[in-house]
């Protein structure tokens, strides 16, 4: 951590007394913090918008403010521009598999983000779109030179595809980033962090992204889906599914793609980039679209 980091998380005017520093590994669009202040724990989460990604910090303190007050999200204590101070939970952060073994756990928290979080968001919230998210990519991509550029008119000639098979569209309240990583389980519960994605959206969106971060099998997904609508699932339910669960493997190519250019956090994105876009072709590939 470098001195200006250290003291600006010290000239943070919630604190009474001398505090203890740590950071938190993990986090690719921020920088955050354990703080401990005599016995109480906090996280700090320093991050400033991010327009290439379309991350609006106030969009996420909304989304925060209301997942908090719908008792999914930890407290905030602090807020300020580039700065969230929220309470710490001592937990265990899920791996892909704890999320396949809690699905059961999981999925009545699926149902709150998209249901009742809605009804504590006020003020501007936004839409998170996935397509017009790919859209955004791709001319940024463009204009800057990508090393992908080749792969560009291809891959925006697959994402037409995919929103034309994906509709009609359900509109709920989006987490939009369900890495197993966004999951705390704190040994009666669980809790949802990372709201920076948050918007409005098809609950298809998180189902999918949820089913491809976690390397859901097809028996896994037809469980998660059928307990999730309370019903049997039909072909054009499916289709609309795989489509999506196609297009969030794209935003997160796309998105990785993005962070090679921009990002100065230490990650081998290019890594993150060729495994999100082999995994994406082959769920293209197995949709057979024509």
């Amino acid at each position: 951590m470098d001195d200006k980091t250290k003291k600006l998380i010290q000239s943070i005017p919630i604190w009474k007394n001398n505090i203890e520093i740590k950071k938190i590994d993990g986090g690719l669009t921020n920088q955050n913090y354990l703080i401990q202040e005599n016995s109480s724990k906090f996280v700090v989460r320093l991050g400033d918008d991010i327009p290439e990604h379309l991350v609006s910090r106030s969009n996420e303190l909304i989304a925060s403010k209301a997942a908090s007050e719908a008792n999914i999200g930890p407290k905030i204590i602090y807020s300020d521009k580039g700065i969230l101070v929220l309470e710490y939970i001592e937990s265990t952060t899920l791996t892909a598999k704890d999320v396949r073994d809690k699905i059961d756990l999981i999925i009545p928290v699926l149902k709150k983000i998209h249901l009742e979080i809605p009804k504590k968001i006020f003020g501007q919230s936004l839409i998170f779109w996935v397509f017009h998210v790919i859209r955004h990519y791709e001319k940024f991509l463009k204009e800057n030179k990508s090393s992908y550029y080749n792969l560009l008119p291809d891959l925006l000639s697959q994402s037409a595809k995919l929103e034309k098979n994906s509709s009609p569209y359900e509109i709920v309240f989006g987490h939009n980033d369900l890495l197993p990583g966004n999951f705390l389980d704190d040994g009666s519960r669980l809790w949802v962090i990372d709201w920076e994605y948050a918007g409005f959206n098809t609950p298809l969106f998180d189902l999918g992204g949820l089913a491809s971060n976690c390397d859901f099998s097809p028996k896994e997904e037809n469980y998660l889906l059928e307990n999730y609508f309370d019903k049997k699932i039909d072909d054009k339910l499916l289709l609309q599914y795989n489509s999506l669960k196609c297009a969030s493997l794209l935003r997160e190519t796309m998105w990785s793609m993005v962070a090679e250019l921009i990002s100065k956090i230490d990650f081998n994105y290019n890594n993150y980039t060729q495994k999100n876009l082999l995994k994406f072709n082959q769920s293209y590939k197995n949709l057979n679209l024509s």
